[in-house]
């Protein structure tokens, strides 16, 4: 997998114990086999049942993932190369060079975004307009980063650090013509940076006229009483190793980007979603954008081009195959691969890995895979295993359990070194959701969306020993349920709770008057609570006795 690449594995929305287990074990095992960047993932929160197995099993809970949607941050470059906004034109230009980039951040100290500076914009500098023939002898430096840039030879500095507006002459005239020129040329000479050679009458006239700084190019030796004239009259004095020209040049070099820089820089925060910057970007003249924190401190930048190269993640669908149940923005990026034991409902741009097999756990699918491949799962992925395919199947007792199933748990009972009645135990004893979340959490925590004959609902299952928390509990549960129809513009909304004991189930309904006449199940409270004896399974019992129901019905007018 190339640098910065990686793969999320995640399940569902609302993640079960399956969801969680099977994201866990499948990226184990890919790294196992040699796949890198691979991150489990949630896009929801954990319960107290899946908190229990994870700390038996000594895993993190997985990566919480929102939304993939591709960001900003996820196409901009990181590393970047930027300068400091009190930084000269030539330290600028050597980076330009060094990293052949056309655009360059400038930053303060601590790191906040001032603007930027391009190519283009030295260029405007070093070619000024014809109309501004002043400009293009103007720099604004001190004489520390004029004999830098120089790597001169100081001979004597006064107020080396004291940064000005400065305008550079060649004094390559006739001692008589440069006097003449010195006068009329309305600049101050404390203002003024003198570039000469061996001229020794030259060098005289600007010490006594008091220039800012002179120059001497070539390497060129100074006479020791040029050099004492000049400390006396506070003249500052290097000596360059170029000629005249190349001096001249890289003099303007010295300038600082301050007065260069472009403080309107286009700047986007992180998270912004790149479906929505892409017309914005459209229309922008702009050569980068940078991305900045909420205290304006750089964080990246990225370029037109960078929107089209290819988004670096990649996701992995277990336990869940329609995009209508994964995480938001799935459809965004590429889903490389699904692994699930439910009934089809994705599209893909391109072909993908699809496993589908109708067990009664993703997890076991995955233990399937890992003796497929030959490797042996440690024995706290072993476990994380069993505990998927035991909540899944109510440890091998529900109505989705088949023969394969029970050969995983057997296989794994052996390398986890647990039974797995103990284990079962020990994972439905863990806490009861109705007592540990509100009545919202209730609904959200373990559902699922469908559409199907033209109708969406949602179908929520609650695992519990026994009913009586839901009972307590009722009234809250079917009020919020029935806003939540509304809240989510669904046609209806289901809650199984369902007594892993005993093997029944209560269902909770509120949505679409006609298919709430159609449920034929017995009722305990007309139009809301209905008895399901015998029925524990979303997927094999409930979900097809929904879907029938709907054939009945005309379509929902959405």
């Amino acid at each position: 997998m190339p640098k910065d690449e990686f793969t999320y594995i995640i399940g569902h929305k609302n993640p079960d114990a399956d969801a969680i287990c099977s994201a866990i074990a499948y990226a184990n095992l890919k790294i196992l086999q040699g796949h890198k960047g691979c991150i489990p993932a949630r896009c929801g929160n954990t319960n107290a049942r899946i908190d229990t197995i994870l700390s038996k099993f000594s895993q993190p809970t997985p990566l919480f993932v929102g939304d993939l949607s591709p960001r900003a941050r996820d196409i901009m470059v990181r590393d970047v190369v930027k300068v400091s906004e009190q930084a000269t034109i030539s330290e600028a230009l050597e980076l330009i060079d060094a990293h052949d980039v056309r655009v360059l951040p400038a930053v303060d100290e601590d790191g906040r975004l001032k603007g930027h500076v391009s190519i283009y914009q030295m260029g405007d500098y070093f070619v000024p307009k014809f109309h501004e023939p002043r400009a293009m002898r103007h720099v604004h430096t001190s004489i520390k980063d004029v004999a830098k840039a120089l790597k001169a030879d100081v001979k004597f500095v006064r107020d080396e650090n004291t940064l000005q507006d400065m305008y550079v002459k060649i004094g390559a005239m006739d001692i008589r013509s440069f006097g003449k020129f010195s006068a009329s040329d309305a600049i101050p000479a404390s203002e003024t940076i003198i570039i000469v050679g061996d001229r020794w009458d030259i060098q005289q006239r600007s010490i006594q006229i008091g220039v800012r700084l002179l120059v001497i190019t070539g390497s060129l030796g100074v006479d020791p009483e040029v050099i004492e004239e000049a400390k006396e009259k506070g003249v500052s004095l290097i000596i360059s190793p170029f000629d005249s020209a190349t001096t001249a040049w890289t003099i303007r070099t010295a300038s600082r980007i301050s007065k260069l820089i472009e403080t309107d820089s286009s700047t986007i925060r992180p998270d912004e979603h790149l479906k929505h910057l892409n017309r914005r970007i459209a229309k922008s003249n702009a050569q980068a954008f940078m991305v900045t924190d909420d205290k304006n401190r750089l964080l990246g930048l990225f370029s037109k081009t960078d929107i089209l190269k290819p988004n670096k993640a990649k996701v992995i669908l277990v336990d869940h195959n329609e995009l209508s149940q994964a995480v938001p923005g799935a459809s965004e990026v590429d889903i490389i691969e699904v692994i699930d034991h439910h009934r089809l409902g994705i599209n893909t741009a391109q072909p993908i890995r699809f496993i589908n097999d109708p067990v009664g756990s993703t997890c076991t699918i995955i233990s399937e895979l890992f003796r497929q491949s030959g490797i042996d799962p440690s024995p706290e992925i072993a476990g994380i295993m069993m505990s998927g395919i035991i909540s899944d199947t109510l440890n091998l007792t529900g109505p989705t359990s088949t023969p394969q199933d029970s050969e995983a748990i057997a296989w794994l009972e052996k390398l986890a070194g647990i039974e797995a009645d103990d284990l079962a135990q020990e994972i439905f004893n863990s806490g009861s959701i109705i007592l540990t979340m509100d009545a919202d959490q209730v609904i959200r925590s373990d559902q699922k969306f469908y559409e199907d004959n033209g109708f969406k609902f949602s179908v929520s299952q609650i695992e519990e020993l026994g009913f009586q928390n839901f009972w307590d509990h009722a009234d809250s549960i079917a009020a919020t349920l029935e806003a939540f129809v509304s809240q989510e513009s669904l046609d209806f909304a289901c809650v199984l709770i369902t007594d892993i004991n005993k093997h029944n189930s209560l269902l909770v309904a509120r949505g679409d008057k006609e298919f709430i006449r159609n449920i034929s199940y017995p009722t305990i409270q007309a139009g809301l609570i209905y008895d399901l004896k015998g029925v524990v399974s979303r997927k094999k019992q409930l979900i097809p006795f929904i879907t029938s129901s709907l054939k009945g019905m005309a379509p929902a007018d959405n």
